[in-house]
């Protein structure tokens, strides 16, 4: 079934976590988490540093709907996407990491480059 991962959440709960995450991801650089959440995270935060390459009002707006934290949505514009400039996608990695000792699930750091 094409589409999002569901990652076991209602839509709210989802929504909320991934605008979370991709929000830490952006303010420090890499997070570590399971890989099918870092696969979400990875395709969003793309999205977002795509987005902000060009910065006018109606982007910034997209951004900060969905960015929870306003300074870091002014790194994203001011630091980020500038390095990206060149650059046509390919902006996060996504290193695998094995199990996690409690419930193994699959665990990953997810990265901007």
């Amino acid at each position: 079934m094409p589409g999002t991962r569901k990652l076991g959440r209602d839509t709210a709960h989802r929504t909320a976590m991934l605008r979370a995450m991709v929000t830490f991801l952006f303010e420090n650089g890499k997070i570590e988490t399971t890989v099918t959440r870092a696969k979400e995270v990875s395709s969003l935060a793309e999205k977002f540093i795509t987005i902000a390459k060009e910065e006018n009002l109606h982007n910034k707006r997209l951004v900060l709907s969905f960015i929870t934290k306003e300074d870091v949505a002014q790194k994203l514009f001011k630091e980020i996407a500038p390095k990206y400039a060149d650059k046509n996608g390919g902006y996060t990695r996504i290193t695998k990491l094995g199990p996690r000792r409690g419930d193994a699930a699959e665990m990953a750091i997810i990265e901007l480059i």
